[in-house]
């Protein structure tokens, strides 16, 4: 029997860089997956709805072509078309990674990995069980979404994210039970290919944890898209009919539509692992870890969304490197001061460190640089004039603690000030880095001299407390 150096149990963004740091490093490597690699994130998450929202952000720009000049009719839109799309793009995405795999030495076993002691595997595939040993394995299983007993989610008419990626034809109405960040996703795509959106949230506002300012931007975009919102609501029950499913809401309200999106939160994946077996601890379905992403099992690590403590992709590759460095002997610690986010609703949203709320119920003594998109020449160039950067710095010494964005590339402005906050830059230093002009990064440009009063583009000399 081979024994590996690493074992790694799952193949997403997690797995299958562990896998690939491991292998880089010299290390004899093997990576289990039951599905397909790239996990969730690429098969069923990140990437197939990014891929619609490409699509839904392009229909949402040639409706405005006339703005440009552009005269068109109406565009023809075809979901069968666009979900082929798709599809073609998370095939050759997961054929990449096979690749990349093989590339660096990497074996790859299909099947459901459970732990039977500490440094022992057993692989199940029908009619098939296989035995693996190694030194230290790397637990990378990732969560599935929530499907709360209350609702009968059928994969049908209530479906999850995994199941409405995967329907081919467009429904008329779809009502949205969760305004989190993949419910609200979910909104404007659907909303941009015509289906008349419902999202349902029981707390007082969308988008928990985002900056307010953001998410009234968002709000308004919504309105704008014909998409109803219902906040401090609940869904008290689903009925499902032929081809339609009666929503009873919280105050008697009803609705009647063709189908059901749940999406109220996911949970880790560590069902049928033998955790208990092989004495790894766990806390409410999550796998415990420390610092270095080591469990209650010294050669034992956990990495993504089964520690659940960040249900982010990138999280996942970044804890990957870290796990993969103690298991080979390294002692590194997990930083998780500097997590850039993104939320793909249109328009974007990127955020990464303090909100303005989260900071004022720190009581931080802060101060505050806002530029506005419409005050960007790029912005209004490209038609695209609603949106805003902030920055909060402390007031001391003008640290970056944080920022958000809203608008156009939102997603891709916010590591500007990832790597300035990183950097342990002050707003101060950032403001005198030379911007490329006319780019939508000199807005980062100005909000950090907005801190002080000295954004050229913008009227007053105000400080901002």
């Amino acid at each position: 029997m081979t024994e590996y150096d690493i074992a790694v149990v799952g193949g997403g963004p997690g797995g299958y860089v562990a896998a690939i740091r491991a292998a880089q490093q010299g290390a004899c490597v093997c990576l289990i997956e039951a599905e397909r690699v790239g996990g969730t994130c690429l098969n069923h998450g990140c990437i197939p709805t990014k891929a619609l929202y490409s699509t839904a952000l392009l229909l949402q720009r040639l409706r405005r072509a006339e703005e440009h000049g552009i005269e068109i009719e109406e565009p023809r839109f075809d979901f069968a078309r666009a979900a082929a799309r798709k599809d073609a793009v998370v095939k050759k995405l997961v054929g990449g990674v096979e690749q990349l795999l093989k590339a660096q030495g990497v074996e790859l076993y299909r099947g459901q990995a459970a732990l039977e002691e500490p440094g022992r595997l057993r692989i199940r595939r029908p009619e098939v069980t296989a035995r693996l040993r190694a030194k230290n394995i790397i637990l990378a299983t990732g969560s599935r979404a929530l499907r709360p007993k209350a609702f009968p989610v059928d994969g049908k008419n209530v479906l999850t994210s995994r199941e409405i990626l995967a329907i081919k034809e467009l429904p008329k109405s779809l009502l949205i039970i969760g305004g989190g960040y993949i419910g609200c996703e979910f909104a404007s795509i659907f909303a941009a290919f015509g289906t008349q959106v419902t999202v349902v949230e029981q707390l007082p506002r969308l988008l928990g944890g985002t900056d307010r300012q953001a998410v009234k931007e968002v709000e308004k975009a919504f309105k704008s898209a014909g998409i109803t919102v219902h906040t401090d609501t609940a869904v008290e029950a689903l009925e499902v009919g032929e081809g339609q499913v009666r929503v009873q809401l919280s105050g008697k309200d009803e609705a009647t539509v063709e189908k059901v999106l749940v999406a109220v939160g996911r949970v880790p994946n560590t069902d049928g692992l033998g955790l208990e077996e092989a004495g790894v601890k766990t806390d409410k379905g999550a796998i415990l870890v420390d610092e270095g992403m080591r469990t209650s099992q010294s050669t034992i690590f956990a990495i993504g969304d089964v520690t659940n403590i960040m249900q982010l992709a990138h999280v996942a590759s970044y804890q990957a490197g870290i796990a993969v460095a103690n298991a080979l002997g390294g002692d590194e610690k997990a930083d998780y001061r500097v997590v850039p986010s993104a939320i793909f609703t249109l328009p974007e949203i990127g955020q990464v460190g303090l909100s303005e709320e989260a900071a004022r119920e720190q009581d931080l003594d802060i101060e505050i640089g806002r530029f506005s998109y419409q005050a960007s020449s790029k912005a209004l160039c490209d038609g695209e004039a609603q949106g805003l950067v902030k920055i909060l710095t402390a007031a001391d010494d003008g640290r970056i603690l944080g920022a958000s964005f809203v608008g156009e590339e939102a997603s891709s402005l916010v590591s500007e000030a990832a790597v300035a906050m990183a950097a342990g830059l002050s707003a101060s230093t950032l403001g005198r880095i030379i911007h490329a002009h006319p780019t939508l990064p000199e807005m980062v440009m100005e909000a950090a001299e907005d801190v002080h009063g000295l954004a050229v583009h913008k009227a007053g000399r105000k400080r901002n407390r």
